[in-house]
């Protein structure tokens, strides 16, 4: 068996990495202008809802983290305009943060009142599903100040603010604006068996599904169900930790009566600088990616997503703090390799902010084992495709 070699990653970077980071950026790069063009007409129907822009954020080499720092501050802070916030799950699925106008001055409540009811507002005299880990209810009064608007009952239901309340009236303003906006050719509404926004948008290469979250930012606030960072870790630097934590995390609208914990930016901030020591942990991440889009697990909608990929990254990193840990190439890949296929088989991978949540919980498991048995095929012979 030929071992993987430092000059077998860089003929596959060259040959596979290079140019998926070509068409992916350009795919961004295209679908941000025309979500900028959408949520600008959104905003102009519906003041609750803030126009995104563009701002190369899912550039990952972006290095200059006092830069990035000063940055989102001055996003969160009102000072500059909110930059869309892109995840790029696969080449041709993109989540998109949309983020909410109007509310300022959030503080974490304690459980309050019966809170189980339908969309339309009636009661329900037995539970539905409680939140999870990564869940939360939101009360309009859990902000300092809030607009009128987030008063109305077309969101509000005794107080509580419905995700799936807004995102019925997001929904109907993206249909409009598509039309209002000239974006039929370009645009199209997907249908969903859940509460979800999700459009697929024609760019010059490919066609990219795009689901578009209504986010609720949460600036300068950590929540406590985030038991992070934990005691006696070496990674990251407390600097780091700091810098993560002062940037708050999002609620995002993605079901019916909870909110979802986002910490986009917390992870988008330790992406950054991460081979500072001169390591090859970006290196092993992306040569990951590229065979889990290639081999391991293909297609436009893959159980496992580079999201899952930069979970394992993040575990991975925390366990081996050391530059010498990620010296060498070759065993460094397989090591996250390794630590990839154990997750997939045990088809269990946790949050990396929230611990107590499976990624995969929710995942088909014939899938799961599917890649894991690949994953297997090649920690017995690990080969780079180098065609």
């Amino acid at each position: 068996m030929k071992p993987i070699t430092d000059e077998d990653a860089e003929i596959y970077i060259h040959n596979k990495v290079l140019p998926r980071h070509y068409l992916v950026s350009k795919a961004v790069e295209e679908v941000q202008k025309i979500i900028q063009q959408l949520t600008k007409e959104i905003s102009r129907k519906a003041s609750r809802f803030q126009a995104i822009y563009n701002s190369g954020i899912h550039n990952e080499n972006i290095k200059d983290q006092p830069a990035l720092l000063a940055k989102w501050s001055a996003v969160l802070q009102g000072k500059r305009p909110f930059h869309s916030s892109i995840q790029v799950l696969a080449p041709s699925q993109f989540v998109i943060t949309v983020p909410l106008r109007g509310l300022f001055g959030y503080r974490e409540h304690q459980i309050r009142h019966w809170r189980y009811y339908t969309v339309q507002g009636a009661k329900l005299h037995s539970s539905v599903r409680d939140p999870e880990e990564l869940e939360q209810w939101l009360e309009v009064e859990q902000f300092a100040k809030s607009l009128p608007q987030w008063h109305e009952t077309d969101v509000n239901i005794e107080g509580d603010l419905v995700p799936a309340k807004v995102l019925i009236i997001f929904r109907e303003l993206v249909e409009k604006s598509i039309v209002s906006c000239n974006l039929s050719d370009k645009v199209t509404m997907l249908e969903s068996f859940s509460s979800v926004v999700r459009v697929a948008v024609e760019t010059s290469e490919l066609q990219v599904e795009v689901e578009l979250a209504p986010a609720v930012e949460i600036p300068t606030c950590w929540p406590k169900k985030s038991k992070w960072p934990r005691c006696f870790k070496r990674w990251p630097s407390q600097e780091k930790v700091q810098c993560i934590k002062s940037l708050g995390f999002d609620l995002l609208a993605r079901s019916n009566y909870h909110w979802q914990l986002c910490f986009f930016r917390a992870e988008h901030v330790l992406m950054q600088g991460l081979d500072e020591d001169g390591g090859c942990r970006m290196k092993c991440f992306r040569v990951m990616r590229q065979m889990k889009e290639d081999v391991w697990c293909a297609g436009n909608k893959p159980v496992i997503t580079a999201y899952h990929l930069q979970t394992v990254l993040f575990w991975t990193c925390e366990k081996y703090p050391r530059t010498k840990d990620w010296c060498c190439f070759p065993e460094a890949f397989l090591r996250l390799v390794r630590k990839l296929h154990k997750c997939v088989s045990q088809h269990f991978l946790k949050h990396y902010f929230v611990k107590n949540t499976n990624l995969l919980k929710y995942t088909n498991t014939s899938d799961l084992d599917v890649v894991a048995n690949k994953l297997a095929v090649f920690l017995e012979n690990p080969m780079l495709c180098l065609d």
